[in-house]
């Protein structure tokens, strides 16, 4: 970058952070009273700070100056990767789970209830890695087979007194069936018209919840939902909810990593390559992008399904597009078509704000600052997928 560039960048970001300031101000000062100067200035000066910080670490990363500190911080995590790498999997997996088993134990109500939103958010960001990773599909209405599943168990408990367990495959059949619905008339779209389509499928889900009010109640919702139970025992308590979707999480896990690397998984990666290559080279493209859909859909379903039951209610406001967007940005965040990326994105964007929760209002703007910078140093997401990652060196 040339001392030309550069200044017009630093004018450019600066008219812009005025401007921003500038429609910020009427929203923060007022009060009753009158305009709270100093709560103003406050904010403007860490909206300043974080803005000038972002700016002078680009240019210092565009100048090269990062290489001297990046090369022993290579260096280390090239040994930790050779750890990793020569410790048994099943070493590290059983490590990992029993740390999930006990964590209810040594922890409290509020760290249960994040945990349990931890947890879903895995499920629902695995269900969407497979049709926007894997697949290559971009989904914006994602959440509404999420919402499918919550409406089914809630109207199949309440109306046929049917059980948590039994709702549960037919929540994620009755999401299945929807994101075949959706997929058959639209996926010879692509690009921005699949996720225009997507987007308004999404839309048309959350309308019918709120309007049908013989159905769902509108916007009312549905109340008194009933907790699993199994052999006698009700699972009331939190913590007891927490392992229900740990073990759903568990099964998530393991079949979206069966679909990974089995047959159907490599023909949805050379569909998300080259789909015209993949199809001259004899994969059914049409079929296979439906049956992304449609598991995707399923994990979606049951996850739902398991929000109504810890709930106990469930409302058409729970599903619009903003859940949609936050799901795709823990899957493009964490690493697409990397299950441990996905993992770790939810984690991201979901434990970490927690953590900032003392900061009140100002606990989002350092997550924003926080995200920039990741977006600037990993590109590819904090656990990028093997064979995306060795495609991304290769291009660097």
């Amino acid at each position: 970058m040339t001392i030309h560039e550069s200044k017009k960048l630093w004018i450019g970001c600066g008219v812009g952070l005025i401007w921003f300031l500038i429609l910020l101000w009427p929203m923060l000062g007022i009060t009753p009273e009158g305009l709270e100067f100093s709560k103003t200035f406050k904010v403007f000066g860490y909206v300043a700070v974080a803005a000038v910080f972002i700016m002078f670490f680009y240019q210092v990363k565009e100048a090269g100056h990062l290489d001297m500190v990046g090369t022993p911080l290579k260096s280390v995590t090239g040994i930790v990767g050779q750890i990793y790498e020569k410790t048994p999997s099943w070493i590290l997996l059983t490590t990992v789970l029993g740390l999930a088993i006990i964590f209810p134990l040594v922890t409290g109500r509020y760290a249960h209830d994040v945990s349990i939103s931890v947890l879903i958010y895995i499920c629902l960001g695995l269900g969407l890695n497979v049709v926007v990773g894997l697949a290559g599909l971009l989904d914006l209405g994602y959440i509404a087979f999420y919402g499918v599943g919550a409406y089914t168990y809630a109207l199949m408990s309440l109306h046929f007194g049917l059980s948590f367990w039994f709702c549960l495959p037919i929540a994620a059949l009755t999401a299945a069936v929807a994101g075949c619905i959706i997929g058959y008339p639209t996926l010879r779209m692509r690009g921005d018209y699949l996720a225009i389509v997507t987007l308004g499928f999404g839309e048309i889900v959350r309308l019918i919840l709120n309007n049908w009010m013989a159905l769902t109640n509108g916007p009312n919702g549905i109340l008194s939902i009933p907790r699993p139970e199994l052999f006698g025992f009700n699972f009331k308590p939190l913590w007891s909810m927490y392992y229900v979707i740990l073990a759903i999480a568990v099964f998530t896990i393991l079949a979206v990593y069966r679909l990974n690397y089995s047959r159907i998984g490599r023909a949805w990666e050379a569909i998300r390559e080259d789909e015209t290559a993949a199809e001259l080279m004899g994969v059914n493209t049409f079929l296979l992008k439906l049956l992304a859909y449609a598991m995707g859909a399923t994990f979606a379903g049951v996850a739902g399904a398991f929000f109504a039951a810890r709930m106990k209610f469930v409302g058409p406001e729970s599903f619009s597009f903003l859940e949609s967007a936050m799901v795709l940005a823990m899957v493009v965040l964490g690493g697409m078509g990397s299950i441990p990326g996905v993992i770790l994105g939810v984690l991201a964007l979901v434990a970490l704000p927690e953590m900032f929760r003392g900061l009140e209002l100002y606990r989002m703007l350092v997550f924003g600052g926080v995200m920039t910078l990741m977006m600037l140093i990993r590109p590819a997401g904090i656990w990028p997928a093997k064979r995306v990652g060795r495609r991304s060196e290769e291009a660097e």
